[in-house]
């Protein structure tokens, strides 16, 4: 997520009232409340749980395959919500 707050200085205007509007663009645009979710709200996945991920992503990718080279259209599995 790439999102830039630009303020340029006006003629004759003081560096705190540019601090004071860049701050209130930030704040405004949400930028930080998002980061500071995402940094608190999420953990990262067990080496475990990442592995036991991955060996069902190469079995599924083997079964397509399979069913590719049979000539049959892979089925799609219905997800969690």
């Amino acid at each position: 997520m790439a999102t830039n707050a630009h303020i340029e200085s006006k003629k004759n205007e003081n560096g705190v009232n540019v601090l004071k509007r860049f701050t209130r663009k930030v704040q405004e645009s949400g930028v930080l409340r998002h980061l500071r979710n995402r940094r608190w709200l999420t953990r990262d996945l067990s080496p475990y749980t990442q592995k036991v991920q991955k060996l069902k992503a190469i079995n599924r990718k083997a079964e397509v395959e399979q069913m590719i080279k049979m000539g049959k259209p892979p089925v799609q599995k219905r997800g969690r919500r």
